[in-house]
């Protein structure tokens, strides 16, 4: 996925020079002709260092990128998601179009949101709504029988392409890939967290990977059609909590899109947590917005408290994404979120917080009506939810 970056000292390797040689040529191309050339070697090159395992080579590229040429940066984020994404060992790359795809779910609970093993009745009924709703008609899927976590998503590129080439040899066996529950890492649980269904979709070449290529149906259908009848069998999946699936996608593509939702999705889920909690409507909640820096900008922290106290309750981080920085109306749309679920007290402040974390719990610092990071606390009257509130 496509990350804020921080460009490194010293030349580059070898392979990543290429690899960033490649990307501004393919970058400042002026026909389909050329453009074909670039991405012939950008491609080849780019499996190369997958295949020996490059995770620092490509970081290193992207890095050295991310400033200095933003247009490359995103050929070469692209090719690399591709080359991660799209592809089959052996002669069966030849015969299907391929992609790792991923269907994700926001979700919000008073207790533990669930991850871990989905139980094969249930992963059978996503795979037919998947099949049915979202897919190609063509399309052979298989899916992994876990329901991931942020914190068990592959770490990087190698890894992804490792779980993308599991996955592949599960569907060309006609199975599902069987994942074992205590090779995953811990979650961290927070009251709203994103869940993940991951699989891959094999067409043979040149028939649709998914519904809306089809011609008689769009994206935004689809994806009602998937809420609908998705939703039913996620119901499974999701016991006490609140949820809203989002359109499955290739994978990378899918997971930023789940980024940028769960932040508004955390604000709403905030909301009506708070008035649950406190007994408060959301007219009697207040919401403390200011902007938190390390080397630059990194993301908004929204402190709540009530309207007739200074003690902050609850806190949500707004994470900035791709190239969102403090020259966008990023204040604007958390204002629009808030007043859309009935807060409208909100102070804005325009003083830079460092990026503050507790020493105890390791939990995100929140600012206050004085402009202070300070760590956000139920009160003790209230029965707080077995989770970290962040």
């Amino acid at each position: 996925m496509k990350r804020t970056r921080f460009a490194r000292r010293g030349g580059l390797p070898q392979d990543a020079a290429r690899l960033t040689r490649l990307a501004v040529g393919l970058a400042q191309s002026a026909s389909r002709v050329e453009d074909r050339y670039w991405e012939a070697q950008l491609g080849e090159a780019v499996s190369h260092v997958l295949a020996d395992r490059g995770e620092d080579t490509l970081n290193a590229a992207l890095d050295s990128l991310w400033k200095d040429n933003p247009l490359a940066y995103d050929e070469l984020a692209d090719f690399i998601e591709a080359g991660v994404e799209c592809g089959l060992p052996g002669d069966a790359a030849q015969a299907f179009d391929v992609v790792m795809i991923a269907a994700p779910l926001l979700a919000w609970s008073r207790f533990s949101i669930p991850a871990g093993p989905i139980p094969a009745p249930v992963l059978e009924s996503l795979k037919v709504q998947l099949g049915a709703h979202v897919l190609g008609a063509k399309v052979r899927l298989a899916l992994a029988n876990f329901l991931f976590s942020p914190d068990q998503l592959p770490r990087g590129y190698v890894e992804a392409r490792d779980l993308a080439d599991d996955l592949g040899a599960a569907a060309q066996a006609g199975e599902d890939l069987q994942l074992a529950p205590d090779a995953m890492a811990q979650t961290t649980s927070f009251l709203s967290d994103t869940r993940y269904v991951v699989g891959i979709a094999l067409a043979p070449r040149g028939q649709p990977l998914f519904r809306w290529q089809e011609g008689d149906t769009s994206r935004e259908q689809v994806a009602a059609q998937w809420l609908t009848q998705g939703g039913a069998v996620a119901a499974a999946l999701m016991p006490g909590c609140a949820y809203e699936l989002l359109l499955p996608n290739a994978y990378h593509a899918a997971c930023r899109d789940a980024d940028r939702a769960s932040r508004a999705y955390s604000l709403r889920a905030s909301v009506s947590f708070l008035e649950a909690t406190l007994n408060v409507p959301a007219a009697g909640l207040r919401a403390i917005i200011a902007p938190f820096h390390d080397k630059e900008l990194e993301e908004y922290r929204i402190g709540f408290t009530t309207t007739d106290s200074a003690d902050i309750v609850h806190g949500v981080v707004w994470a900035l994404l791709g190239p969102e920085d403090d020259e966008g109306d990023t204040v604007s749309e958390i204002e629009g979120v808030l007043r859309e679920c009935g807060v409208v007290d909100t102070l804005v402040l325009e003083h830079r917080l460092p990026m503050e974390y507790c020493d105890d719990c390791g939990a995100p610092l929140y600012p206050d009506p004085d402009g202070q990071p300070v760590h956000a606390e139920l009160p003790e009257s209230t029965d707080q939810p077995p989770v970290h509130l962040h």
